[in-house]
């Protein structure tokens, strides 16, 4: 599958006169995965606000699934689905109330929304979890729970914005296992933000940010190949001197 859901066409955007995205393009198709690295001020945050709606570009273009963003915000965010870096969920609530109230945001009937969450919490091995309290949840679980919440209107493109923060190895992996199978088995773009160079192994293309601008754009081995077994880090450190020189 090669079909475009997500086009970001020469995406500018300032915040009191100093850069933060400086001509950025980038396109998610169905079925892959791309990560998107950067380190801390690298303008990730900033692309994600700006794809996702809630800031407006100074200059450049963004549609979903055909749909531009600026001037028909309602139907390109309709086929988005969004995991942020900061949690979402009602804490006080439990699993299943937090679930319904974003089925109910999105105007699906409560029988259709029940059976996608109680098939959702069984594909991520959620059974018999749905009535305990957000907040008594593990912060692996928490973020399995956004995850489903996001993809329970069906979106044909996913965001994860530097998801597995603050995860443990064992749930951080299990995240992007599940995420990383979606994207091949129901055809959905990911785009997956992140400042961890090893999460970038199981993604097929990578976008490099730094300072606002785009590095590197391209397949995940290609990179890994121009590494040539040195620390990907190191690499990393490297092409990041070079930019700023």
């Amino acid at each position: 599958m090669n079909d475009i859901l997500l086009s970001a066409q020469n995406l500018h955007k300032a915040y009191g006169g100093k850069p933060a995205l400086s001509g950025v393009s980038l396109e998610l198709r169905a079925g892959e995965m791309v990560a998107l690295l950067g380190p801390n001020g690298a303008g990730k945050s900033t692309l994600l606000q700006l794809l996702t709606g809630l800031f407006t570009a100074d200059q450049g273009d963004i549609a979903v699934l055909g749909h531009d963003l600026r001037h028909h915000a309602t139907r390109a965010l309709a086929g988005m689905g969004v995991v942020f870096q900061q949690s979402a969920l009602d804490l006080d609530l439990s699993m299943m109330a937090n679930l319904l109230f974003h089925t109910d945001l999105h105007g699906l009937p409560r029988l259709l929304a029940r059976e996608r969450i109680a098939a959702g919490l069984a594909r991520l091995g959620l059974d018999g979890q749905a009535t305990q309290t957000v907040r008594t949840l593990s912060g692996g679980t928490r973020r399995k729970v956004e995850l489903l919440r996001a993809l329970l209107h069906q979106p044909r493109v996913l965001l994860m914005d530097e998801a597995t923060v603050g995860l443990d190895p064992s749930s951080r992996q299990q995240l992007l296992d599940q995420v990383r199978r979606l994207s091949r088995e129901d055809g959905v773009a990911v785009l997956w933000a992140t400042h961890l160079s090893e999460e970038i192994r199981v993604a097929d293309r990578l976008v490099l940010l730094h300072q606002g601008r785009v590095m590197f754009s391209g397949g995940v081995p290609d990179f890994l190949e121009q590494a040539s077994g040195q620390d990907i880090n190191q690499v990393l450190l490297e092409r990041y001197a070079m930019a700023a020189a």
